[in-house]
């Protein structure tokens, strides 16, 4: 089945805002202000974003608010916390019905490949996608080379491999990490084939150095970004939504 990506991009390319790190990461994220999902989904519906990136947790409770903001839901299928050290497996916690439920238009998951686990997460993200499918929905593949056999996460190989990893496992979209360089990305967006690629928006740092960094990844060739640190955690995450926009659609 052809699935179509027209809800959650625009003309080909996408803008999404990641907000999946309180699981993720914890709240040492956040702040007084990005603490909370309103405030999240406020700049989402201003800023005219793709789609938002939630947990089940937060696309159940703040439900009728992310209805009313038309903003498309992309819920997150799995998760896990920092805290443990060993070998990443990221869990399945919500399902396809579950989305269809919240009215989400694409669902996302996680694999670590290279991880103990992978093919755990791999088994569960073939039912996922098959069963996603089935129902029309759009599924995005966060694909990490992460665990104790893996040496550089963001070597050519390594994003290469996770980009054709999308590919082969059947994801309409791919979200991997950028290493810096724009050859390397090209590589990996060439190895998704007719998966389209889009990177994710990494660790906050100085706007300037974002915007660079972006305009590199998106003459790569990737179809997108998905960010959320650099955004949430701006002075003005609207004025850096467009100077964003303006890249992607350039």
């Amino acid at each position: 089945m052809k699935i179509n990506l027209n809800k959650i991009t625009t003309k080909g390319k996408a803008l999404y805002l990641a907000y999946d790190q309180g699981l993720e990461h914890g709240p040492i994220e956040f702040n007084d202000k990005n603490v909370d999902p309103l405030y999240i989904l406020n700049i989402a519906k201003k800023g005219k974003y793709n789609g938002i990136i939630f947990q089940k947790g937060i696309a159940e409770k703040y439900h009728s608010e992310i209805i009313k903001s038309k903003v498309p839901l992309i819920l997150k299928l799995n998760g896990k916390t920092k805290l443990f050290k060993g070998e990443p497996l990221s869990a399945q916690i919500a399902t396809v019905a579950d989305a269809i439920k919240l009215k989400a238009k694409a669902v996302g998951f996680t694999i670590y490949i290279g991880s103990k686990y992978e093919e755990q997460m791999i088994e569960e993200f073939s039912k996922i996608e098959q069963e996603a499918h089935s129902k029309g929905l759009p599924v995005i593949l966060w694909v990490y080379p992460r665990g104790k056999s893996v040496k550089n996460d963001t070597s050519k190989e390594n994003l290469a491999y996770a980009a054709r990893t999308a590919l082969e496992l059947g994801a309409d979209i791919a979200k991997i990490k950028y290493g810096n360089n724009k050859d390397d990305l090209k590589w990996a967006v060439k190895s998704a084939g007719r998966t389209k690629v889009v990177i994710a928006g990494g660790i906050k740092t100085s706007e300037n150095a974002f915007l660079k960094q972006s305009h590199d990844i998106m003459s790569s060739g990737a179809s997108g970004l998905a960010i959320g640190r650099n955004v949430w955690k701006s002075k003005n995450p609207l004025e850096l939504t467009k100077k964003i926009k303006k890249i992607i659609w350039s």
